[in-house]
């Protein structure tokens, strides 16, 4: 498995090319670029999108509007939520939790926190975290119908008592 399957990519702040500072309410386009055994980010502004090269085929690319970080309140008690335990799989880069990351990636969009993003490869999903515009890159583990209640059940005994 490749280190960059489990690669989170924040939002830039500035466009990659010009160096244009995003503003709020600016529209902007993101790019993932295959780069070695991973993939680059690109965030562009519209005038830098106009004048790419159209020869480079990004493996996926969509358009957003910007919206600065919000300023997040202090968490009173750590807790671990969906959200915070695929951010903990995914950094631990552990292949034998590929099935639950790819669960727990469902889960935050069915609940609206992840954005599908389409890509070429069905070995591959990529996700843009609604509120963060972070990219998220992870393993199609391809699960057959049995093979989806075993995982759930993993998932919510992390859940529960963490991994």
């Amino acid at each position: 498995m490749m280190q960059a399957d489990w690669e989170i990519k924040s939002r830039a702040h500035t466009c990659a090319r010009t160096g244009y500072e995003f503003q709020e309410g600016d529209h902007f386009y993101t790019l993932l670029i295959r780069h070695g055994d991973g993939f680059r980010r690109e965030d562009l502004c519209e005038e830098a999108w106009k004048n790419r090269n159209d020869n480079i085929q990004p493996f996926s690319f969509w358009r957003s509007k910007y919206e600065p970080p919000a300023v997040a309140a202090p968490e009173t008690l750590a807790k671990d939520d969906a959200e915070g335990l695929l951010r903990r799989l995914i950094g631990e880069n552990d292949p034998s939790r590929k099935n639950a990351c790819y669960i727990l990636a469902l889960m935050l969009e069915r609940k609206k926190m992840l954005r599908p993003v389409e890509s070429r490869d069905e070995d591959m999903l990529v996700y843009e975290h609604v509120a963060t515009g972070e990219t998220i890159v992870i393993a199609n583990p391809h699960l057959s119908f049995e093979q989806i209640p075993d995982v759930q059940r993993e998932v919510g005994a992390l859940l529960e008592h963490g991994a």
